[in-house]
This record gives C-alpha cells, sequence and structure tokens, in this order.
C-alpha cells in the first residue's frame, strides 16, 4: 500500500477523516484518510501519496506531486 495513488472522495484534515479511493486487487477500495502533516487539508479531487497503512482501512498520505 505504502507508495500507491489514490484519490481524495471526502476532504482531510485537522480534526476530520477523510476518505481515499486506491485501486487494490484489480478493483478499487475506499480507505479512512489522515494527513501525514498534522494542519494540512486537502480537497476532494485531489491526487495523494499514502505514506503509511495501519490494516485494515486506515492510511495516512501526503499531496502527490504531479
Amino acid at each position: 500500500m505504502v507508495g500507491k495513488q489514490g484519490r481524495v472522495t471526502g476532504k482531510i484534515g485537522p480534526g476530520l477523516v477523510g476518505e481515499v479511493m486506491v485501486a487494490v486487487r484489480g478493483g478499487v477500495e475506499a480507505f479512512y484518510a489522515h494527513p501525514t502533516v498534522p494542519d494540512e487539508e486537502i480537497s476532494a479531487g485531489s491526487i495523494v501519496v499514502i505514506v503509511e497503512y495501519f490494516p485494515p482501512r486506515t492510511v495516512y498520505v501526503a499531496r502527490a506531486l504531479v
């Protein structure tokens, strides 16, 4: 999971649990997402990279350099 890219479908930010859709196992699955930078906000539609993964459904993400 670490290093995979995903698309934010629910705003990520301080005090919020966002949502990211990630291509996995031939499909696309939703994961609960938190920012790696504590005060960062990432809006829906943004592309992010998974930095940490905590099974079964939690990821910490950073903005992808596009």
